[in-house]
């Protein structure tokens, strides 16, 4: 979880900083592109042995009377935070290959889109019932 967590601060810096590159129109954005893409499958692959096997993953048997998709704390942990998480790394993976061309306004468009997903899904410490600390177990 820690590392999840630590990962979360890396892939925002990197996304920000290659947005900041396909806003200047500078190549840097193809180096800065690797970065993000790797960061943000090893995040993927982590979150999704978590979602699966973690503390709230779907192997671990729901207490009595909880539903899935009415407990917002649930919902959330197993429904929404993967699928938003799921859909901004499948636009990072995108912007790898607009990057590579030097497409500026794909890279551009496809970035904000993942930021704003990836803003949308962290449980940040101002949400009721699913908020966390900003650097939780530090």
């Amino acid at each position: 979880m820690h590392l999840h967590n630590l990962l979360r601060w890396v892939i925002l810096i990197l996304l920000l900083l290659t947005l900041v590159q396909a806003l200047r129109k500078s190549p840097a954005i193809q180096k800065l592109s690797l970065p993000l893409l790797i960061t943000a499958h090893i995040m993927l692959l982590i979150g999704l042995y978590q979602w699966i096997f973690g503390r709230y993953g779907l192997t671990t048997p729901l207490p009595e009377g909880i539903s899935r998709m009415k407990d917002p704390f649930y919902r959330f942990y197993q429904i929404e935070h993967p699928t938003l998480m799921i859909l901004a790394t499948v636009l990072i993976t995108i912007v790898r290959g607009k990057a590579k061309k030097l497409n500026y306004k794909a890279v551009t468009g496809l970035l904000v889109a993942a930021l704003l997903l990836l803003m949308a899904g962290i449980p940040w410490p101002f949400r009721e019932i699913v908020g966390r600390a900003l650097f939780p177990g530090m």
